[in-house]
């Protein structure tokens, strides 16, 4: 008789969705949430599941943020239907000053003024 087991790693998206100006790249996104887990298989079918990690990510760049162990947790349950828009962490153009700056329409990119193409996604501004 053979026996098939093994190791290995997964990621579950969790019932989560909410839209927020991402304080990163300063688009529109969705939050979306997500568990990581080791699990323990035997013929290929999952049998034991342990170091759970939550993270948030954000589908306009791509940021990713881990939270805590309870507030996945209560994610996961339904227990929390929205985070703080500052879950992101921003760094968007901190070094410029507004004044002298416009962002691209299209894809949120800050620029000097003056430009009639943006040099990020090559829209006409």
């Amino acid at each position: 008789m053979f026996l098939i087991m093994g190791t290995g790693q997964g990621r579950k998206k969790l019932n989560f969705d909410q839209v927020i100006v991402c304080g990163h790249c300063g688009r529109n996104g969705h939050l979306e949430v997500y568990v990581a887990y080791s699990y323990f298989s035997l013929f290929f079918i999952p049998i034991i599941k342990w170091g759970h990690n939550y993270y948030v990510q954000i589908n306009c760049c791509h940021t990713t943020v881990p939270i805590s162990t309870d507030l996945g947790r209560q994610i996961q349950h339904g227990q929390v239907t929205s985070l703080p828009q500052d879950i992101i962490p921003s760094n968007y153009g901190d070094h410029m000053a507004d004044k002298d700056f416009i962002r691209c329409h299209n894809c949120g990119y800050k620029m000097e003024k003056g430009h009639r193409f943006c040099p990020e996604c090559g829209i006409r501004l």
